[in-house]
């Protein structure tokens, strides 16, 4: 029965999960409620338990965590000062005479964002209002245009300074630790810049995929991506009003991945000049009022808080789990597959995958990743190539019908001529292409360890 157990617990919290409850209280409830089977039972000590409350301060007392509410702040303020509606002005007018100029454009902005803020529903939120009825206005086939909204809205999952790498990195770091303490050899570290530096090339290659994809359709079929005329007087007005509206964005993110790049600052350090910058740009553009900043510190304490509750729940989860023996059980499991690492990481991928359906990327981070880390960094894996493939993996969960997160953000803001079956469609290449670049990542390593191996 023992041998079962650690099974027994993780469907258990599937199903309480897929009853409704929320994800932090179900993920500690249900351990807890094992915990206290095996006590009862003598299948665990129940002086194990002991350990509970110096996990839980440890992991409060982490600095790198810092980061989050950080990052989130950042992103909130950037958000709410509109910067989103000036770069998809300019930059819509500044590309309105290519065909398929407007898909350019998203996808610029999209990146531009991501690089700023991170925060993957307000992006697409924002680019779902402001640009899809201009996109379907000036003739763009809806499955075009609603593709590009949500693929470009996901590059927050993955192109720095992302709330994914930020948990990713703290969590890879400590399974790293745990690795070592289970015989591991190795100069190998899993730090937040690591991931930081590691997912650039990866998130570039997304971006050119994407506006490959777009024209090779304005190629193909010019009526799904036309091109529209513009006065020059008009153009050079766009041109002058994109380099204002590209300037402040884009010191900021330089401060803030340049000082984490060029080793700087620490993730934390430039997490406090992307909010203390974020003030400073909301203040010069005339945008920070008493209220909006009262508003973005609410949302900042309400998101911290939840992301926080969650880490909580997964830890103690994470040890009811050790409790019972589950993590000899999955070291066992992926040691004796045929294929070795290649193999082990296949259905790992497959199965966060899956549960990309019905989580959210937080709680897969925290219940999935302690779990498989330590067993795949033992047996040879990179731990940032490790974290680079976790989180395209995640974003392209994002993006998969019919439970993509990015799919019902749009689908709650497009036209009522827009169905659903078209976003769907329209999806469906941009998950071609972050699935190639996901394999190309997993054949040449070097695509996510080259720049922090040159950088240091």
């Amino acid at each position: 029965m023992l041998e079962l157990m650690p099974l027994l617990l993780f469907l258990a919290v599937c199903a309480v999960l897929l009853w409704g409850y929320p994800v932090a209280f179900s993920l500690a409830g249900t351990s807890l409620a094992f915990a206290a089977i095996g006590a009862i039972t003598g299948m665990i000590e129940p002086i194990q338990l002991n350990f509970m409350a110096g996990r839980l301060f440890k992991i409060m007392d982490r600095s790198t965590l810092i980061a989050v509410p950080l990052f989130i702040f950042m992103g909130l303020m950037l958000e709410r000062t509109k910067i989103a509606e000036d770069l998809l002005e300019s930059m819509a007018t500044l590309f309105v005479k290519l065909r398929g100029g407007m898909g350019f454009a998203v996808t610029i902005v999209g990146m531009l964002l991501a690089a700023s803020t991170g925060i993957v529903g307000a992006t697409v939120v924002t680019m779902g209002l402001l640009s899809l009825p201009a996109m379907l206005k000036r003739g763009y086939k809806p499955e075009l245009a609603t593709g590009v909204i949500c693929a470009s809205g996901t590059l927050g999952q993955i192109i720095p300074p992302s709330i994914v790498l930020v948990l990713l990195g703290d969590v890879l770091a400590n399974a790293m630790t745990e690795a070592k303490s289970q015989g591991l050899e190795t100069e190998q570290v899993a730090s937040i810049g690591d991931l930081f530096m590691g997912a650039v090339i990866p998130g570039m290659l997304l971006v050119v995929g994407y506006m490959l994809y777009i024209a090779f359709v304005a190629w193909r079929k010019p009526q799904a991506a036309p091109a529209m005329e513009i006065e020059q007087s008009e153009l050079r007005h766009a041109m002058w009003r994109a380099l204002k509206s590209l300037s402040l964005p884009l010191i900021l993110i330089v401060a803030v991945l340049g000082s984490i790049l060029y080793g700087i600052a620490t993730p934390t350090e430039a997490a406090a000049i992307g909010a203390f910058g974020a003030i400073l740009l909301a203040t010069m553009r005339k945008q920070l009022t008493l209220s909006r900043l009262k508003d973005v510190m609410q949302s900042t304490v309400k998101t911290t808080s939840m992301v926080f509750l969650i880490l909580i729940g997964a830890s103690i989860f994470s040890l009811v789990f050790r409790m019972y023996g589950g993590d000899e059980m999955i070291r066992a499991f992926f040691t004796d597959l045929p294929g070795g690492l290649f193999t082990a990481l296949l259905i790992i991928m497959i199965v966060m995958f899956l549960l990309g359906f019905i989580l959210d990327f937080i709680e897969i981070t925290f219940v999935v990743v302690p779990i498989v880390g330590p067993v795949l960094l033992m047996m040879g894996a990179d731990p940032v190539w490790l974290g680079i493939l976790i989180a395209i993996n995640l974003q392209t969960s994002f993006l998969t019908p019919p439970f993509g997160f990015a799919l019902f953000y749009l689908r709650g803001v497009a036209p009522k001529q827009i169905r659903t079956a078209q976003i769907y469609r329209g999806v469906i290449p941009f998950i071609g292409i972050q699935a190639a670049v996901l394999a190309m990542i997993a054949f040449w390593p070097e695509l996510s360890t080259w720049l922090p191996s040159a950088l240091g």
